[in-house]
């Protein structure tokens, strides 16, 4: 299993990424298409099912979550890891929420004993799940920005690298959000976007000829 790099050649499909953003992810996750479709969609649904889901349905999640480590794990330099600190980006809903997630600490917990995880950033109020939602619907960064705060209880020791984690990068828009909130707190610390998949879309039927 290999991390793939976020670059000129695919930049442009995660608008809120800038040219200096160090981003890397496993699979790829097609839009607008159901679990049917690929492995990459069928584990990206499994790890989304809500904490209210089914106990049956919760057991897909928990393999999701296993999944995603042990490959973000077989796939991260064991020296980065070393001095490394991830940083779940938080769920769309906050703590007094029924469906509060804690997927992404699930999955980071499980990358490797003893690494430094840290849920740094806190969101204050839910926002509306960006795969739940229309495009028109969706939170901003300067939104984001004025939700997320900082836990100054677990800030000490400061991080020497940091590995933002999420399942799918999209737009960018969360990771934005948090690299300047982390940039702020923490400057001089190199940040690394890390996701489970990136988005792409389907071709269109008429890429393909009939003959």
């Amino acid at each position: 299993m290999r991390l793939s790099e976020i670059d000129d050649s695919n930049r442009a499909d995660h608008t809120r990424l800038l040219a200096g953003d160090a981003c890397l992810y496993l699979y790829e996750y097609t839009s607008g298409r159901d679990y049917t479709f690929s492995a990459t969609n069928n584990l990206i649904n499994n790890l989304k099912k809500k904490p209210t889901a089914s106990r049956s349905q919760l057991g897909y999640k928990a393999g999701a979550v296993t999944g995603c480590a042990r490959a973000l794990g077989a796939a991260l330099n064991p020296k980065w890891l070393d001095i490394a600190t991830v940083v779940p980006i938080p769920g769309s809903k906050a703590a007094d929420h029924p469906d509060f997630d804690t997927r992404m600490e699930q999955v980071a917990r499980q990358i490797r004993l003893g690494l430094d995880v840290r849920n740094l950033v806190i969101q204050a109020q839910s926002t509306n799940a960006a795969h739940e939602v229309g495009v028109g619907d969706r939170v901003t960064v300067e939104e984001l920005l004025n939700l997320y705060s900082i836990d100054e209880t677990i800030a000490a020791p400061a991080p020497r690298v940091i590995g933002i984690l999420d399942d799918i990068l999209t737009a960018g828009t969360h990771f934005r959000a948090m690299k300047i909130k982390l940039a702020e707190r923490f400057p001089g610390v190199p940040i690394t976007g890390l996701f489970i998949a990136r988005r792409v879309f389907p071709p269109a039927a008429d890429d393909f000829d009939i003959l």
